[in-house]
């Protein structure tokens, strides 16, 4: 489909409010499932970072254990 101007183009034909609200949505979508993804990510990290330390801290507390 050829436009000859540029407000033809964002009018698409007298379907703007359709097209335009699509891709509003499907951008929205996006950035929702981009930002949770990386929150989940950073939360899943920091997890596996406080499950290690805890680990180091129960090791070092059996070796300060059995040297009593």
């Amino acid at each position: 489909m050829h436009f000859d101007s540029f407000s033809d183009f964002l009018a698409m034909g007298g379907y703007a409010a359709y097209v335009w609200g699509a891709y509003g949505i499907s951008f929205a979508a996006l950035l929702w499932i981009l930002f949770s993804s990386l929150g989940k990510t950073r939360r899943l990290s920091a997890e596996i970072k406080n499950k290690i330390a805890r680990e180091h801290r129960i090791k070092a507390a059996k070796k300060l254990e059995n040297t009593l």
